[in-house]
């Protein structure tokens, strides 16, 4: 003869849930790394990035040389912030730097090889540290934004003021003429870019 089991009394299956949890929360939410991947972010701001005309959103290799020399271009000084309509596009503003300084990139590219730029800028806090960059395309206008990321409690950077390089990778820019706009909160910095 066969004997029917009994199912599990439902107090086991709560404590036993609540028992993975709670502790899967904490651990989650206490080690996740800050500024990680966002897909549900990244597809609305790429929808709205082509409802506001920037046809093209391209992240950017960054670093941060050692050598600490920026030898300047010839560059304008540009009004702070984003433009609007790509301002508008973005779920969460990023933290861009105070001020972008000298800015060390060519006049002419070619389209097939990496284009690098480097430049000084200033941080408004000494709590922040750098964390990406993208390249938006609209029309022949680019605008560059850096994002930095707030460290978390307690920790700081050594000086507000950073290097960085960027490199737009090869192949992502058609021939022509482009005008760069490196964004800065409160000044930025344009130049003309010949792409063959």
């Amino acid at each position: 003869m066969s004997q029917t089991r009994q199912p599990w009394p439902m107090k086991v299956i709560v404590v036993v849930m609540i028992a993975f949890i709670v502790p899967y929360t904490y651990l989650t939410l206490h080690y996740r790394k800050v500024g990680s991947v966002q897909p549900y972010q990244d597809v609305k701001e790429r929808i709205r990035d082509a409802q506001a005309g920037y046809e093209k959103r391209v992240t950017l290799q960054v670093s941060r040389p050692a050598d600490g020399r920026t030898v300047p271009s010839p560059v304008a000084v540009a009004p702070g912030g984003l433009p609007s309509d790509l301002r508008a596009t973005f779920v969460a503003p990023p933290l861009l730097p105070g001020e972008v300084g000298a800015v060390a990139a060519a006049g002419a590219a070619d389209g097939t090889e990496p284009y690098t730029i480097q430049f000084d800028c200033t941080l408004d806090q000494v709590t922040a540290q750098l964390a990406g960059a993208r390249l938006y395309l609209k029309g022949t206008q680019i605008v560059i934004v850096t994002d930095f990321e707030t460290l978390p409690s307690g920790l700081a950077a050594r000086s507000r003021a950073n290097i960085v390089r960027l490199t737009v990778p090869g192949g992502s820019l058609d021939p022509g003429t482009y005008q760069f706009t490196l964004a800065g909160a409160r000044r930025s910095k344009t130049w003309s870019v010949q792409v063959h």
